[in-house]
């Protein structure tokens, strides 16, 4: 009878009736290992004669020993080389006691020497059985699956590759054809049977065994090395992937579907710069901190990073409900589980209501403020014009007045690349924002009165030091165009992409938030802060990088029988061909590699007030015309792309 039909009812037995099988089974080894021990002792076959029968009942001395070390709480179909060293270990100590026990108890007819054969012989039929349950049970759980998803490769002939191999064996999802190593000393030898070889011959041999799938298993290797090695795999038709956690995998909790995509950061190669420690306690260790936009995906990365530098308070507002429930949950269970004495207060508040933000600014008084609160969808700002100016423009000024009021000694302002030179609304408000920082931290007081519509209030003297990071885009925010691409690549296409020639600056929100955290620390008056974005990358190309690493060929005309296209859809509404950091020259360097300082022209408050003024009319009326005006004249060259001929539709 085939061993895969006596094994597949097993599979669906109970818990407690698999245990009590393996029990059976060691119960059965242990006495055949007493009969087979006496015949290559003294040649018998019979049945016992005299004071025999006593060593079968002690050869049953094994079962608490091997309850007690746990054998048979292990799945067999996931043993290895672990397991029998336990049940090594086990015989071990039972051989001790059985033999103790012949040699005390002195019965009649059994030889001492029984006390060493017997434990040898058992150890070989229970470690055995084990081995053949281990390779019969995977044999009929493969046998269910389906058809191999493809063949694999593995670069990496390191221990996370090898466990890698052995985790494919246990879920054979997918076929093992060999490894990829750059180390001379291994190339050309095997593991397991697979070959291991070069780089160079990578092609040949993915031609020749039809290699689907390669999987990174280096994690040692640095940003650079992956980037490098990603450049020579991009050129095949295969599927570049990385591992998951390798005791997930090795344990059958994950499957191939449980790969992970690579991270972006492989694609563009930007090393990570480590922060400076001084700069990112500096206005946050045993402080009251304070950020805007807590639930957002800027926010929610800054208050990450905050919490590790153990503030006394750390405040959270928010105006979507949600938002603010989800950061403050995950907040709670990461200070929980680092022992993080830190106070998180969850607030639910609009920056457009300057009375909210004054009663929580009076009751908590924070050292610094970080403000992340905006709208920022291109598109949507632009066809909504009026709310981008109270939102973006005024919520900022009313953060920062409730800021003044309360001596605040720290406020950032988290900016934005769309802010130079705009063509939309939502960059323009963003450089707005920048200019009232701007004339507010020039100011030694300031007159709020004309905003109130009301005389006689009295200037508020500016005790709060204001500053602005401007980055560009960052990954995985709302948005962006990475997760979207990855999307369509899931749905089979197309990729859609605005422009043949639109470029972006990337970033990792980790990275964005850490840089704005240090350069916050840096600010004392009014200072324009430019984070370093690396080397721009045109979308169209990777979006050809992403087809590629995901095994796909790009379907285009000089490729008709490609497999995903790219769909070039036409600009957005006021979006941008290339996106710039500065608007001035000659930035100045700071501490920080990463961090530079831009001089940027403003206004003297009493001078950008008016306009203030006018555009808070023109944004409550919804009159587009007259806020194009206003952000015409004070921001340097906005120019406007017109999202509908009709203002009332562009309100909608």
């Amino acid at each position: 009878m085939p061993l895969n039909t006596i094994l597949t009812p097993l599979l669906s037995w109970s818990r407690r009736a698999k245990q009590a099988l393996a029990l059976l089974a060691d119960v059965l080894a242990a006495l055949v290992a007493v009969w087979l021990a006496f015949y290559l002792r003294i040649e018998q076959v019979g049945t016992p004669v005299q004071q025999q029968l006593n060593t079968y009942a002690a050869a049953l001395l094994f079962v608490p020993i091997f309850i007690r070390l746990g054998l048979y709480r292990a799945v067999f179909r996931y043993a290895g080389m672990r397991a029998l060293a336990a049940t090594a270990m086990a015989v071990g100590i039972y051989g001790s006691v059985f033999f103790a026990v012949l040699l005390i108890a002195r019965w009649q007819g059994v030889p001492r020497s029984l006390g060493l054969i017997q434990p040898l012989v058992f150890l070989l039929l229970a470690g055995g059985w084990r081995v053949l349950a281990r390779y019969g049970l995977l044999q009929v759980a493969g046998a269910g699956q389906e058809k191999a998803k493809g063949q694999l490769l593995i670069y990496g002939a390191g221990e996370a590759g090898v466990q890698t191999a052995f985790a494919m064996s246990v879920i054979r999802e997918f076929v093992v054809r060999g490894f990829v190593d750059d180390d001379a000393q291994k190339i050309g030898r095997s593991i397991n049977g697979l070959p291991i070889i070069a780089a160079r011959h990578l092609e040949k041999f993915v031609q020749r065994h039809g290699i689907t799938d390669i999987l990174l298993a280096i994690p040692s290797l640095s940003r650079q090395q992956r980037h490098a090695i990603i450049g020579r795999l991009q050129p095949l038709p295969v599927h570049v992937r990385t591992l998951p956690g390798m005791v997930d995998l090795a344990s059958g909790k994950v499957s191939v579907a449980d790969f992970q995509e690579l991270d972006i950061e492989d694609l563009l190669g930007r090393a990570p710069v480590q922060p400076d420690a001084t700069l990112l306690a500096r206005n946050l260790r045993g402080k009251v901190v304070l950020v805007t936009g807590a639930g957002g995906s800027i926010g929610s990365e800054l208050c990450r990073q905050i919490v590790q530098e153990q503030p006394l308070q750390l405040v959270l507002v928010e105006h979507n409900e949600f938002g603010l429930y989800a950061i403050h949950q995950e907040l709670s269970v990461l200070c929980a589980r680092q022992e993080l004495a830190v106070e998180l207060l969850p607030k639910l508040a609009s920056i457009r209501n300057l009375r909210r933000l004054r009663a929580v600014f009076a009751q908590y008084q924070p050292h610094s403020v970080f403000h992340a609160a905006a709208y920022k969808h291109v598109p949507l700002v632009q066809s909504n014009p009026s709310e981008g100016v109270l939102n973006n423009l005024f919520g900022t000024l009313n953060t920062a007045r409730a800021a003044m009021e309360v001596g605040v000694e720290n406020f950032v302002l988290i900016s934005t690349d769309k802010a130079v030179r705009p063509t939309n609304v939502m960059g323009a408000t963003k450089r707005m924002a920048e200019l009232v920082l701007q004339s507010l931290a020039d100011a030694q007081a300031v007159d709020f009165s004309a905003i109130d519509e009301a005389e006689g209030l009295p200037p508020i003297p500016n005790r709060t030091r204001f500053c602005m990071v401007r980055f560009g885009n960052v990954l995985g925010s709302s948005g962006s165009v990475v997760p979207l691409f990855r999307k369509q690549l899931r749905q089979g296409g197309p990729l859609t992409v605005t422009h043949p020639d639109v470029t972006r600056y990337f970033m990792t929100i980790p990275e964005a938030a850490q840089l704005v955290l240090q350069a916050g620390a840096m600010g004392q008056d009014g200072e324009v802060f430019v984070l370093d974005m690396g080397q721009p990358v045109k979308i169209i190309d990777l979006a050809r990088r992403m087809v590629e690493l995901s095994g796909l060929r790009v379907r285009d005309a000089a490729h008709p029988g490609g497999d995903i296209a790219i769909d070039v859809v036409g600009l957005r509404p006021g979006e941008k061909l290339y996106e710039e950091l500065l608007i001035g020259d000659n930035p100045e360097s700071t501490q920080h590699p990463r961090i530079m300082k831009a001089h940027e022209g403003f206004l003297p408050w009493t001078l950008l007030l008016p306009d203030l003024l006018a555009i808070r009319t023109a944004a409550k009326l919804g009159d587009v015309a007259q806020i194009d005006q206003v952000l015409t004249k004070l921001v340097s060259g906005y120019q406007r792309t017109v999202y509908d001929e009709n203002p009332a539709a562009a309100h909608a």
